[in-house]
């Protein structure tokens, strides 16, 4: 079997593997327009990667409202308070045109710890009926000059009122819009991008009192650099440890549900975010699931892939949606980031808390996965006393096939590296170690402190 992805996810594959190293500063101006960078977490000196997020009341108060009431309690957040006003929204994929009230919060400027070549979003909220919302980035260059505004996602948990939806066709000739992931189009050019600000537009039925609420926005900003090889580690603290995760396979569902890409090959994401998911303790209700044909096993599948489907993308794999959708579960949280360094992923595991990763390769140089692929999501749930990778690879024929142990130094580098060959010899890309995380509200002391480790907080 031969596991594929769409030729935007392909190509957006390639923009990361372009990236280089870069010891570009900067430039005065954009460095005096900085805010502090304190609130967010930084990977260590020999890391590009830098996330931040916004989940404290002070941190959304720290932004600019128009419309936005900040909501206080057990989990902080923005929600719709007098709407700033109304705007039309013409949906490409209804069809239907509709008004919205709308409210704006825009973030303070945020540094890249270094100047990086990529940023990806993500959020976590709930969207009642008749509720919607949109993230933005606008960037900085290191030159002093600015992005335009780029839009990260159109979303809703549900798709009666809109479609959530990516948008194609996004750039100034100097960066572009990837599906989910903003990317400078030639990192060895440059100017990289040295600050960016996050917009987030809460959008209602006018005249409604419902309201979207967020509860964390954010973003990681990486350079990787360009390698088809990365340094080799030692098994570590999660040697011996595997965490209970329930495994699913996405081929039982091979035909399932055209509209949302066909079952299959196609639901490695939407099918490893239920995985993680219910190992939290959480999963859809009855009722959720009422509208999925009864002679279906494992509906919870079809559902997750139904609700992170990007329509524009025409598929399941839109990283941040999917994080999006596990955080509509009661309690938990999520983020796309990537990870340095597979003792960073030990980490994780040796606090209770498994990964969903990002990977490429072929046949050959994943022994006893059985397939190739040009991107696939599997689980990192354990480690053998060996410290080999336990993995919950939803390419497998049935449940019972799910569980895989696969050779630490063949998984590490498949997973980390931004560039490969594949099996024709010709140069391929790599996601440079791209994970979602998905974990809750409500944290032991070793689980904050392994988020700390990878840039979480």
């Amino acid at each position: 079997m031969t596991v594929t992805t769409t030729p935007r996810r392909t190509v957006l594959a390639a923009a990361v593997a372009a990236a280089v190293g870069s010891t570009a500063s900067l430039p005065s101006g954009a460095a005096a327009a900085e805010g502090s960078a304190a609130g967010g977490r930084r990977r260590p000196a020999a890391s590009t990667i830098h996330n931040k997020s916004w989940t404290t009341a002070a941190q959304w108060r720290s932004g600019t409202a128009d419309g936005v009431t900040v909501v206080t309690g057990a989990r902080p957040g923005v929600a719709v308070g007098t709407p700033a006003g109304t705007a039309d929204y013409a949906d490409p994929h209804t069809g239907t045109t509709r008004s919205w009230e709308y409210a704006t919060w825009l973030s303070p400027r945020q540094r890249a710890a270094t100047p990086a070549n990529e940023l990806i979003a993500s959020w976590n909220a709930e969207t009642p009926a008749g509720t919607w919302l949109r993230v933005e980035m606008r960037g900085t260059y290191t030159d002093g000059t600015d992005t335009p505004w780029y839009t990260l996602g159109i979303w809703a948990s549900g798709d009666e009122d809109i479609r959530r939806t990516s948008v194609d066709d996004q750039s100034d000739g100097r960066s572009s819009v990837w599906t989910d992931t903003f990317a400078v189009d030639d990192p060895a050019a440059g100017p990289l991008l040295a600050s960016y600000r996050l917009r987030l537009t809460l959008y209602r039925a006018p005249g409604g009192g419902a309201t979207p609420t967020v509860w964390r926005l954010g973003a990681m900003t990486s350079a990787v650099p360009d390698r088809f090889e990365v340094p080799t580690t030692e098994p570590g603290p999660a040697a011996g440890v595997e965490v209970t995760v329930p495994p699913y396979s996405q081929n039982v569902h091979i035909g399932r549900y055209p509209e949302y890409d066909n079952g299959g090959e196609a639901w490695c994401s939407p099918t490893s975010s239920q995985m993680i998911i219910e190992s939290w303790g959480r999963a859809p209700t009855e009722e959720d699931l009422a509208w999925v044909d009864p002679r279906f096993d494992d509906p919870q599948v079809c559902h997750a892939a139904r609700y992170t489907y990007d329509y524009q993308y025409a598929g399941c794999g839109n990283w941040p949606f999917n994080a999006a959708y596990a955080a509509t579960y009661s309690g938990l949280q999520a983020v796309v980031t990537r990870i340095a360094t597979l003792a960073d992923a030990e980490r994780l595991v040796a606090a209770g808390i498994p990964l969903i990763t990002s990977q490429s390769f072929y046949e050959a140089e994943l022994d006893g996965a059985g397939y190739g692929t040009a991107g696939h999501l599997m689980t990192v749930t354990g480690f053998t006393e060996d410290g080999d990778v336990i993995a919950n690879d939803p390419a497998s024929s049935d449940n019972t096939a799910v569980r895989r142990v696969y050779a630490r130094r063949q998984f590490e580098n498949i997973w980390l590296r931004t560039k490969r060959y594949d099996a024709a010899g010709q140069v391929r890309s790599g996601t440079g170690g791209v994970c979602y995380l998905y974990f809750p509200t409500e944290l032991t002391e070793q689980q904050k402190s392994a988020l700390a480790a990878v840039g979480i907080d």
